[in-house]
């Protein structure tokens, strides 16, 4: 028998509607019987193409003896965190600041007040290597909780007056909603604005200091600026192509930034973790050279990476890099797309084994063996396994393998380049070039054979957004590759604009929704659908000059500056005023696997400021909006160095300003990097 997740339409609630758990939805309902019977919160947040939610999914929550322990000591709850971010910050901040480490599944035990007081990620089922399992967790809680009732509610207690005790020095990130749930609309000037030389200084100080961190960290030999596993991390490539920019690409600080960046992406294309047959990039890798990923593929990601390589073309004029981002756009527009125009949120890591339609595996759909390669390219066969290192024994050794999940399996890479391959089988580069591409297309019709990993066909408005600005830049590439491109971009940012207009868009409140499936969700935006979606129409209006996209963006500015602005500390909440289902209001203010709202809001302001105002009004604009004329007023069309700055820089802040922002120190010569 179903549980009450059946009626909703998250697919990752759905995944678990099946199970002997009695799972409620977050909500009102769920709290009012955790309430009413007096029994803590078991809480469950994850995603529905994360792996090791699926492995705590099979091996307890479908388990009649756990499910059975669930239902009778504790109210369960299971929450997508794709649908609620905001609920999904406040639990992991507690987990991480409990275990210093965080991740999903997200498992919490809470008051029936939503205040927690025990908390971690992935349990086992059984007890292991001295650590508890989950069944022996939940008799321990459920045993506290009859036992000694007030110790655990008073941990609660003394747990949220910690976060809240953070929550309220200064530059802290989250404030008590008790305390700011009246606060919204306009900023004061006098209480937040800072004098311009004192706002460059510090801008000029945090510049520096975050290029000598990236530079003192980065590791030349495998690229990027950290060791297994490896993530992508586009802001900190659009920080070093920002620098790039500001700085001039000839100066010693531009050329080490972009020998940074462009490292990092290109061992990043060259890795597994770039999907070599279909375009895209998965999650991340678990060694330190990009080789194993795990292959879960997220449109967040999609859409930065995307951008990076654009940027990576604009700086250097390498053509390799443009294709990169075209071969993304190939797949998000083939395997993403909405037919009316939205993006998909992303595809699982597992998928069914082609011989076994029961059994699922992690990269089952990617990886290759050597005759299954050999059987579909026949003699052409050794040029590609010479490229891509396919040996007939699989490509990935024991140590990278500890499960044995990959064993006789190859995970395709390029294991040198296509002129070193060309001249050990004696073809010009131009030939290879072509052999190369027909033997990838076969390939990609073939696999298109296999069962597809698990799609999450959900249409969320924040990564939509991420989407559009990618699209956009795409229409304005001036690679060569991208001359049968332009127009595919182009058509296909206007048509995920028009889909969030129309399906995810409040136009008589002004308000955005947070996603849609089969229709629109309940849930409103949060302050990342804003930001996200308002730099994406921006982008968007620079590539089309069509101002629909700009007023658009400017009345969803109002919108988020009403419903998510700190009138007392600056910066924007994650959840609306008024907020009532969550015991903190987080601002977020790490560009981590997705950028964070205020950083990308603030380059908002400054752009939509550059748009409305002349030069008098662009350095206030970002703190007094009081001072903004109507929306209505007739904006400036970017002129084209701005469209050109913008291209690399992310912003269209006016040029005097950005070079007074690095004249005091970072360009100075104290810099220490060499």
């Amino acid at each position: 028998m179903s549980n009450a997740l059946a009626a909703e339409k998250s697919p990752y609630l759905l995944q678990h509607a099946d199970n002997p758990v009695a799972w409620l939805p977050w909500g009102e309902a769920a709290f009012a019987r955790a309430r009413a019977e007096q029994k803590p919160i078991f809480l469950s947040i994850g995603y529905s193409t994360c792996h090791w939610c699926h492995v705590m999914a099979h091996e307890s929550f479908e388990n009649a003896e756990v499910a059975a322990l669930l239902n009778a000591h504790f109210i369960p709850i299971k929450v997508d965190r794709e649908e609620r971010p905001d609920v999904d910050r406040v639990y992991m901040t507690y987990v991480q600041a409990l275990t210093g480490h965080g991740g999903w599944p997200l498992s919490a035990w809470l008051t029936p007040e939503l205040k927690p007081f025990h908390g971690g990620t992935y349990f086992p089922p059984e007890d292991r290597h001295g650590r508890p399992g989950f069944a022996s967790l939940l008799r321990t809680i459920a045993a506290g909780w009859a036992g000694d009732r007030a110790k655990l509610i008073a941990e609660a207690e003394r747990v949220i007056a910690t976060l809240r005790e953070h929550a309220e020095r200064p530059g802290a990130t989250a404030v008590a909603e008790e305390k700011n749930a009246g606060n919204a609309g306009g900023r004061s000037a006098a209480s937040l604005a800072m004098p311009d030389a004192r706002l460059h200084e510090a801008a000029s100080a945090a510049f520096e200091s975050c290029f000598q961190s990236l530079y003192e960290s980065f590791d030349p030999a495998r690229g990027d600026f950290a060791g297994a596993p490896k993530f992508p991390r586009p802001a900190n490539l659009n920080f070093l192509f920002r620098i790039a920019a500001l700085q001039g690409v000839d100066s010693d600080i531009g050329r080490e930034a972009v020998k940074m960046a462009t490292s990092t992406l290109a061992a990043m294309a060259r890795g597994g973790v770039h999907d070599q047959v279909g375009g895209g990039f998965h999650r991340y890798a678990v060694d330190d050279a990009w080789f194993v990923p795990h292959f879960e593929k997220m449109l967040y990601d999609q859409a930065q990476i995307a951008v990076n390589y654009l940027e990576a073309h604009l700086a250097t004029g390498d053509d390799r890099f443009a294709w990169c981002a075209r071969g993304l756009f190939d797949y998000v527009l083939r395997d993403l797309a909405h037919p009316a125009g939205g993006f998909y949120s992303a595809e699982d890591a597992d998928s069914r084994l082609a011989h076994n339609g029961d059994a699922h595996a992690e990269g089952a759909f990617y990886v290759w063996t050597r005759p299954e390669i050999e059987a579909a390219l026949g003699q052409d066969a050794a040029f590609f396994c010479s490229h891509f290192g396919v040996t007939a024994a699989g490509n990935v050794s024991p140590a990278q393998d500890p499960h044995g999940e990959f064993t006789g399996k190859n995970i395709l890479h390029q294991r040198q380049s296509l002129l070193l391959t060309a001249k050990a089988h004696d073809l010009t580069p131009e030939a290879a070039v072509e052999l190369l591409a027909a033997q990838l297309e076969k390939l990609r019709s073939l696999r298109a054979l296999r069962p597809r990993p698990h799609l999450d066909d959900k249409i969320i408005t924040a990564w939509n957004g991420l989407m559009l600005s990618a699209l956009a830049r795409g229409a304005s590439s001036p690679a060569e590759c991208f001359s049968t491109h332009r127009e595919l971009c182009r058509s296909a940012a206007i048509r995920a604009a028009e889909f969030i207009e129309r399906e995810l868009y409040d136009a008589r409140r002004g308000v955005l929704f947070r996603c849609w499936r089969t229709g629109r969700g309940a849930g409103e935006g949060f302050a990342e659908d804003y930001a996200f979606l308002i730099a994406g129409l921006l982008d968007l209006y620079e590539a089309t000059f069509d101002t629909r996209w700009l007023y658009w963006a400017a009345r969803l500015q109002q919108t988020m500056d009403a419903e998510f602005w700190d009138e007392t500390a600056g910066g924007y909440f994650n959840s609306a005023v008024g907020a009532t289902d969550i015991v903190l209001r987080l601002k977020e203010d790490h560009d981590g696997a997705e950028p964070s709202p205020n950083s990308i809001a603030a380059a908002n302001l400054l752009r939509l400021a550059a748009m409305f105002h002349d030069d008098d009004h662009r350095a206030r604009a970002p703190y007094d909006r009081s001072a903004w004329p109507a929306v209505d007023a007739r904006p400036a069309r970017p002129s084209r160095n701005a469209l050109r700055d913008r291209a690399c820089l992310g912003t269209a802040a006016p040029d005097r300003p950005r070079r007074r922002f690095l004249s005091a120190r970072f360009s100075s010569p104290r810099r220490r990097f060499p």
